[in-house]
């Protein structure tokens, strides 16, 4: 629909204004404190994506994945037989079949993420990026987080973005797709809103702020434009689109921070692991810190946590 792209304004002013608004925030305290976390901790994508991952690393991470809150703590918190993993492990296409195999031995359900489509520059071909997804899937795969091309956005090419993500979005077939716009890249806000209208409109089940790897990553701006759009996109047609900040998300004050945020921008039933994700790889550390300090009363040592 490009006379809905051509018709996009963003205020820019108002959104930074609500942004730091936002970063004043008072967050929750005690009992509350911790069910947040524990709400978050649901909602990760526990993350590797380094040059130097390897099956061992990938077995941990599984491992940490289904037992994300030492067992422990849970009972003190009498959540310890609610079944909280977190919502799935991310890694690169070349470790999903380690991945699929340690959480199926571990007889566990969580599903397996990977990135692909050129992640995380996006500057490979088309070809390239369907085999790479195709590839995902067969090695099993149930969400795929694909990387769009920014030069797309920048020329204004919305038809030749839609019509990419749209092959994607057939490429992954039953697996979940989860579009990432790269955001610090994107040159505006309205650039932002139009991407995020252009990926919803090809089928995306979610939008994702970052790669991770940008400069700039996931900023409190870009999350309120991207669920302004998600929410003009249900109230139009009424699909429910996920959204995922990632990238700089390290401490449990961001990660509450984000979930008011999606509380007061799309609603309660947008905080469920089907609608909103987290992507991190050193958040959970923290997260589980603040939970002992809840519990105990004092800070972890490095060997209280070592599994973090």
């Amino acid at each position: 629909e490009l006379d809905w792209i051509s018709k996009v304004h963003v205020n820019q002013p108002a959104v930074v204004r609500h942004a730091e608004w936002i970063k004043k925030w008072r967050t929750v305290e005690g009992n509350w404190r911790a069910a947040w976390l524990l709400k978050a901790v649901t909602c990760i994508d526990l993350t590797t994506l380094s040059g130097d991952d390897t099956p061992s690393n990938v077995h941990r991470l599984c491992f940490k994945a289904k037992h994300p809150i030492r067992e422990d703590l849970l009972k003190a918190l009498d959540m310890h037989d609610k079944g909280i993993t977190v919502g799935a492990v991310c890694v690169y296409p070349a470790r999903v079949t380690d991945a699929v195999n340690t959480l199926k031995a571990a007889g566990c359900n969580i599903p397996v993420a990977s990135v692909a489509a050129g992640f995380p520059s996006g500057q490979t071909p088309l070809e390239t990026k369907l085999a790479e997804i195709k590839l995902a899937v067969e090695y099993g795969a149930r969400e795929i987080d694909i990387v769009i091309s920014r030069s797309l956005v920048l020329t204004g090419q919305w038809e030749g973005l839609y019509k990419e993500i749209r092959q994607c979005r057939e490429a992954c077939g039953e697996a979940h797709m989860k579009t990432i716009l790269a955001t610090g890249e994107l040159g505006s806000l309205a650039n932002v809103y139009k991407a995020s209208m252009i990926a919803m409109m090809a089928g995306s089940d979610f939008i994702k702020t970052s790669t991770g790897k940008e400069v700039e990553n996931a900023t409190f701006p870009v999350g309120v434009v991207m669920m302004r759009a998600i929410k003009e996109f249900y109230w139009k047609t009424g699909n429910k689109v996920g959204f995922k900040p990632a990238g700089g998300i390290r401490t449990a004050k961001d990660a509450i921070t984000w979930l008011m945020l999606v509380k007061e921008e799309l609603g309660v039933e947008w905080l469920t692991p089907e609608l909103f994700r987290l992507g991190a790889s050193s958040l959970l550390e923290d997260i589980e810190k603040q939970i002992f300090y809840h519990v105990t009363g004092s800070y972890a040592l490095q060997h209280d946590l070592a599994m973090a």
